[in-house]
């Protein structure tokens, strides 16, 4: 059953649970305890396992798009050398030998250094470089990493290359291959901690990634590997740990805890479940969260089966948090028993780098910054996505202006090719600029800040205007004499930036005093009416193409064209092209918010 959210967090207790690396617990007293009875004390054991999720790359706490040293106004650090510190403290006060160092998922992609090792100077190629992120990532012992549906960006190809450089095992209990169904990655890691005077306590780690994949990834994994929900193969596969002699059983998921999906009703699994894997499969002692990109220090899940509570946190993506898991277990009856667990975060802004990890990666950094900072154009004038949200921004256009192009030339010579092309573009950043005068990568790349690429969709003027209705609902209904605050304007429901589209080459208020569903006004092409039986070929990016966003018929349109170069390397060629960035080359008016047809700006 689907996790009621209302119910849920009625029962489930979040807590921020404060930063502390001292063992937990008063054993000792409970020892004293027993013994004042004349009873031998229990054997008891501590156990820290520590996590991170949603890296996507950063190694160091630099900004490659500001070419500067990263910082927010909440005082973030990021980075696997800071997390290395942190590893490095937690192991010397609790020792080496009992702890477990997992991560989520979400790894070799995300920033301009991953980018650059997969496909500028890519580790698949003869006698190619180690991942910067396999390099980090074994130098500060990581035991295992759960597979994220960013892994699979590359190809399976750039993954498998990656998976063979790491030296822990890349897990997926729920990444099957499409003809056998048997896992095509390890299921799970188990791993032994000794006790002296008793039997090792025996832990075991259970990898489950994404089900979206199949939709974000489609052209690589379609026909060779299946995903299925979380919740199946968690039922399927704790239960044989136990067997196995499982003391602890900790599952390291890539999927949010809030019961929800982005992609609607297109799979029958739910994208953010573990909560629902907590709440459901009898025998999980505690979960590393990741996907969602938010921070829960602790949650606390009861599992509908036993009444036994599941501890679940996520630490903050980027290497901006490191959660730690504090299990407490007890021998008794000739077997090792969990007493309780506990989680906190630490934070990574509290450390300096580890000169190890700085050392070691100082080259493949600062070949990338050399990379990013060639310069390819000269703009005529700033372009900014500060406002991009909600004013049609020129900054926007010129990214659906070079998938127009693209899209344009590559049906040039088919029976497509007089049909008119659209295209939707997304404001992904809302700190991206290109200043005047000198353009270069970094700056186009702080644009287009995901690696997707181009497909060529054939659409009916219907079917985009239902799209267009989809995509309003980005806006919060707001009545006509309503004050209007741009910072309360969007996100509706939570919906993310990038699930907002631009769509070019057509002119259309957006009436956000209406509801969602009818807020599509004075939607016209060439100056007349949209007409509903017209046919476009519509530039989309292959999450969009493939039903990411949950879009109405854009996945199911009929594929004209697609290729592999993304649409980042287009925007970065035609402006090489072009030698000059100037708006009158690409900019447009095509939308604008009204409330009851009075314009918003």
């Amino acid at each position: 059953m689907p996790l009621n959210r209302r119910k849920f967090l009625e029962k489930s207790a979040v807590t921020g649970a404060g930063v502390a690396l001292a063992s937990a617990v008063g054993a000792p007293a409970a020892q004293a305890a027993e013994a004042g009875k004349g009873k031998k004390p229990a054997k008891r054991y501590s156990l820290t396992v520590m996590g991170t999720t949603d890296l996507h790359g950063h190694v160091f706490n630099w900004d490659y798009f500001k070419d500067a040293e990263y910082s927010d106004a909440k005082g973030n650090a990021q980075g696997l050398s800071r997390i290395s510190t942190l590893v490095n403290q937690v192991r010397a006060q609790k020792g080496r030998c009992n702890t477990l160092l997992l991560d989520a998922g979400d790894t070799i992609q995300g920033t301009p250094l991953t980018y650059y090792y997969a496909k500028v100077d890519p580790i698949t190629a003869p006698g190619g470089p180690v991942h910067p992120m396999a390099a980090a990532m074994n130098a500060i012992g990581y035991d295992a990493v759960a597979l994220g549906n960013h892994e699979f960006n590359y190809g399976i190809e750039t993954l498998r290359k990656f998976e063979e450089q790491c030296d822990f095992p890349l897990l997926g209990a729920n990444a099957l291959d499409a003809k056998t169904l048997k896992p095509a990655f390890p299921p799970y890691f188990i791993k032994k901690f000794h006790v002296p005077g008793a039997p090792p306590v025996k832990v075991a780690v259970l990898g489950l990634t994404n089900p979206g994949i199949a939709i974000w990834d489609k052209a690589y994994v379609e026909g060779k590997l299946t995903f299925p929900g979380l919740e199946e193969q968690a039922a399927k596969w704790v239960p044989k740990l136990r067997s196995m002699g499982a003391d602890v059983v900790v599952v390291s998921a890539h999927s949010g805890s809030s019961g929800t999906s982005s992609y609607g009703d297109q799979l029958p699994y739910v994208e953010n479940s573990a909560a629902l894997v907590a709440q459901q499969v009898p025998g999980i002692d505690a979960i590393l969260v990741g996907h969602a990109h938010v921070e829960i220090p602790e949650l606390k899940v009861t599992n509908t089966a036993t009444g036994k509570t599941v501890v679940l946190s996520e630490p903050l993506a980027y290497a901006e948090r490191l959660s730690l898991f504090d299990i407490e277990l007890v021998f008794e009856k000739g077997k090792w028993a969990v007493e309780s667990v506990a989680a906190s975060v630490l934070n990574s802004n509290s450390v300096a780098d580890d000169p190890k990890i700085t050392k070691l990666l100082k080259d493949d950094h600062d070949v990338v910054v050399e990379y990013v900072n060639q310069v390819v154009g000269t703009a005529t004038q700033t372009l900014t996505t500060v406002e991009a949200r909600y004013k049609d921004a020129p900054i926007i256009d010129l990214i659906t202006k070079v998938q127009e192009d693209v899209v344009k030339a590559a049906l040039a010579s088919t029976e497509y090719a007089a049909l008119p092309v659209i295209a939707q573009a997304s404001p992904f950043s809302r700190t991206s600029e290109i200043p005047a005068g000198d353009v270069t990568i970094r700056d186009l790349s702080s644009l287009y800040v995901y690696d997707n690429t181009l497909v060529a969709k054939l659409m009916t003027g219907a079917q985009v205007r239902a799209y267009l209705e989809y995509s309003a609902q980005y806006f919060v209904q707001t009545a006509a004499d309503a004050v209007v605050d741009v910072e309360k304007l969007t996100n509706a429901e939570n919906r993310p930036d990038y699930n907002y589209d631009y769509v070019s080459g057509l002119s259309y208020d957006i009436d956000i005093a209406q509801a969602g569903g009818s807020r599509i006004k004075n939607l016209t092409y060439n100056g007349a009416a949209l007409d509903d039986a017209q046919q476009f070929v519509f530039a989309v990016n292959n999450y969009r193409a493939n039903g990411g966003g949950a879009f109405p018929h854009v996945a199911s349109a009929k594929e004209l064209w697609s290729e592999s170069t993304e649409i980042r390397t287009r925007i970065a060629e035609w402006v090489t092209a072009k030698g000059v960035l100037n708006p009158a080359d690409f900019a447009s008016v095509d939308w604008k918010l009204t409330r009851n047809g009075t314009p918003v700006f």
